[in-house]
């Protein structure tokens, strides 16, 4: 499992859309992997067993401040690309941006549940389990659902006409857990992804 990119992140203000889907889809498998590892606290949880709730919360901060704030709008950014200029293409997918804010309304209900047990409080094990299942499968379903429709009508959009998208508000944030720079804040959560790696 490869846990950094090795690109060069210095980036104009327009970047080649194809460079860009690559980015989304390789966005899709380092979520896949924390996921993965919140599949196991449901598992604990389920047990019986506390999990390691510094952890979760490091998990869901990262979803919240990467996936949720960077990688969904430039997805929502190339969907605005694939409407304006092939709208033969865009056909039935008018929900694309509420579904990217039904799962950054879920993260952070959930990060709020966490981090409200890590200040002490007391939250429903049944309830936690509920809401980072439901998470789970709600992201799953989605990231399953643009790698098998809406990234395919992109790439035919890009295979007839490659072009150059803007996406100078985001382009120089870097991924704060799978770039090459590693913000402090997330060392417990890299550690536990180089373990299972």
């Amino acid at each position: 499992m490869a846990l950094r990119r090795g690109c060069n992140h210095t980036r104009p203000m327009d970047t080649d859309a194809r460079e860009l889907m690559t980015e989304l889809r390789e966005d899709h498998r380092n979520m896949a992997t924390v996921l993965d590892l919140m599949d196991r606290i449901v598992v604990q949880m389920e047990a019986g067993k506390d999990p390691d709730f510094e952890l979760f919360d490091e998990m869901m901060r990262y979803m919240t401040v990467y996936p949720d704030a960077v990688h969904h709008p430039k997805e929502d950014i190339v969907y605005g690309q694939l409407r304006s200029r092939r709208a033969d293409l865009a056909e039935d997918l008018d929900h694309v941006p509420d579904d990217h804010n039904d799962i950054a309304h879920l993260g952070s209900l959930l990060r709020d549940e966490i981090e409200a047990i890590n200040a002490g409080a007391a939250v429903r094990r049944e309830k936690m389990i509920e809401d980072t299942s439901a998470y789970i499968l709600r992201l799953r379903n989605h990231m399953r659902w643009e790698e098998e429709d809406l990234f395919k009508r992109i790439d035919k959009m890009l295979d007839d006409e490659p072009h150059a998208v803007d996406i100078e508000d985001l382009g120089h944030i870097k991924d704060p857990v799978f770039e090459l720079e590693i913000e402090a804040g997330f060392r417990r959560l890299l550690a536990s992804l180089r373990s299972t790696s």
